[in-house]
């Protein structure tokens, strides 16, 4: 837990697998493929890890191994989420919380910038009108 009270997912490894399930190469070697096809094509990718058998162990492992990079954020929309980018630029590691703290969802996202993190066209608009309306009332008062 942070300072604020938002969940951090761990990168430490918790427990040795037992058995390992052979997913751990075959998931980075998706993701190197990934980055490829973005660098070449712009094409993004995101691996749902929830979906995917994993031994205990074995996502604790993964996460190790992509590492923490230099971008975080955390938001709060219908729970909190946490959203780190790993040492490869473009890679980012997407985890959605319950209000009780489970995680709900955990995504793997090769992209620029994962969607849940940009602005939508709507949100835009009303932020736009919003400053125009302050800025017209601001001059209307000098």
């Amino acid at each position: 837990m942070t300072a604020d009270g938002m969940p951090v997912p761990s990168f430490a490894a918790s427990a040795p697998c037992a058995p390992p399930t052979g997913n751990l190469g075959p998931l980075l070697h998706e993701i190197r493929h990934a980055l490829t096809r973005w660098l070449e094509q712009g094409t993004e990718h995101a691996i749902d890890l929830r979906s995917i058998p994993l031994a205990a162990g074995e996502e604790d492992s993964l996460l190790e191994q992509l590492g923490e990079g230099e971008v975080s954020a955390r938001l709060s929309i219908m729970g909190p989420s946490v959203i780190i980018e790993t040492r490869s630029p473009g890679v980012w590691l997407v985890t959605h919380y319950s209000e009780d703290e489970c995680i709900t969802g955990r995504f793997i996202e090769v992209c620029q910038v994962p969607a849940i993190l940009k602005s939508q066209t709507d949100d835009i608009r009303t932020g736009l009108e919003r400053l125009e309306e302050q800025l017209s009332n601001a001059e209307s008062t000098v």
